[in-house]
């Protein structure tokens, strides 16, 4: 099969779990950037990416990179690139995103127009055509631009990876899937561990959590753009990646994962997500303050997005929100917590400064991920003494 160098843009801070995760489907990593990772891989690649992959947002195929500084050059260069190789005389194309960094040319409207243009006229010339009715399969492209160096790609996602499918309903201040995915990655937590989101909205945290324990593949209930670019992406290559993950799929575990809210409708939106998931069965949720937050057991892991105060009358009661988030954890012998927020005081007010944070971009949000590591069940220090 022939050869893509692919494009997995992630949340910026994430970037480490992505590259773990397209290594574990076997492809070769060819750089890694902020806020991305490009690997090489076949078609096959492809439909693996888009099923498998939980912390990218969409797979990209790149079609080409130049630099370009003057708008003629944007022009010469774009229709230089074999565009045809990859749209078909039907094919319905426009540059749906341009993104503009420390470049010459800023302005997203005029490279999008300016690189339609330019597509057309090398398709003329191939087709040997001077109309296109652009009534087939839809390509749409994605363009950045970064210190003047242009990557053109095709987005073969359609709609972004992080929607799986299952969240019809949100709360406020949703975390999305893919980054939920990134910071679950990002702990020690596996599947039969203990795991508890004292504020989970609309189930984000558990939900993703009983996916990656149950190894639910995060596109297995989805479709993807590139499943209609038969000359591209052969069907048995979706086949074939909807077969294994069907294969790996085991919802008969048995899991301890919980989500509690202060809010009862939230709760009931958690739970119908989870239903629509197929992972309800795997997750118990429940109406209960943070104040309330206690478990029998030992070794246990908070993982949680509490609220930021992104709203004025919210701000006021973060500083006891955040006290009782602190006295919680500290009641929970042996536990880990894990913390998402941009609430500057966080740590002031839970009591204790994290052993570790991480800065992560939630959008254009600079958030930390407070880190609380606690300490490894006896069993599993042996296991790892005796390996």
């Amino acid at each position: 099969m022939k050869q893509f160098e692919l494009i997995a843009p992630c949340h910026f801070g994430t970037e480490a779990m992505l590259k773990r995760e397209i290594l574990d489907l076997g492809y070769e990593i060819s750089q890694v950037e902020d806020g991305k990772v490009t690997f090489l891989g076949d078609a096959q690649a492809v439909a693996d990416a888009n099923l498998f992959l939980r912390t990218t947002e969409r797979i990209l195929l790149k079609v080409g990179q130049f630099r370009a500084e003057t708008f003629e050059e944007l022009f010469e260069k774009t229709k230089a690139l074999p565009w045809e190789e990859l749209i078909p005389r039907d094919g319905k194309f426009w540059v749906t995103k341009a993104t503009s960094i420390k470049s010459k040319l800023f302005s997203p409207s005029d490279i999008q127009s300016i690189m339609k243009k330019a597509i057309v006229e090398r398709l003329k010339q191939h087709y040997r055509q001077s109309w296109f009715e652009e009534s087939g399969c839809s390509y749409p492209i994605r363009v950045t631009l970064m210190k003047d160096t242009v990557t053109a790609a095709l987005d073969t996602s359609g709609v972004s990876l992080h929607k799986r499918g299952y969240r019809r309903k949100t709360a406020k201040a949703p975390i999305t899937e893919t980054l939920a995915a990134s910071l679950l990655m990002m702990t020690p937590w596996k599947g039969d561990r203990i795991l508890v989101d004292p504020f989970c909205g609309s189930g984000t945290f558990p939900i993703e959590a009983a996916m990656m324990a149950a190894h639910m593949a995060p596109g297995l209930n989805r479709s993807f753009l590139a499943q209609q670019w038969d000359h591209l992406i052969p069907s048995k290559c979706w086949e074939n990646a909807r077969e294994e993950a069907k294969d790996l799929l085991d919802t008969d575990i048995k899991t301890d994962i919980q989500g509690y809210d202060i809010d009862g409708e939230v709760i009931k939106s958690a739970r119908e997500n989870a239903r629509l998931a197929g992972v309800d069965h795997l997750i118990h949720f429940q109406q209960r303050p943070i104040s309330q937050l206690h478990h029998p057991k030992k070794y246990g892991f908070i993982v949680t997005n509490p609220p930021y105060g992104e709203r004025l009358e919210e701000k006021e009661t973060l500083p006891e929100l955040y006290r009782q988030i602190g006295e919680a954890f500290f009641r929970l012998d042996s536990w880990s917590m894990y913390l998402i927020t941009s609430y500057p005081d966080a740590q002031r007010y839970i009591g204790r400064n994290a052993d570790k944070n991480r800065k992560i971009y939630n959008g254009m949000l600079k958030t930390y991920f407070y880190q609380y590591p606690g300490p490894k069940p006896p069993g599993k220090q042996r296991r790892e003494q005796r390996i």
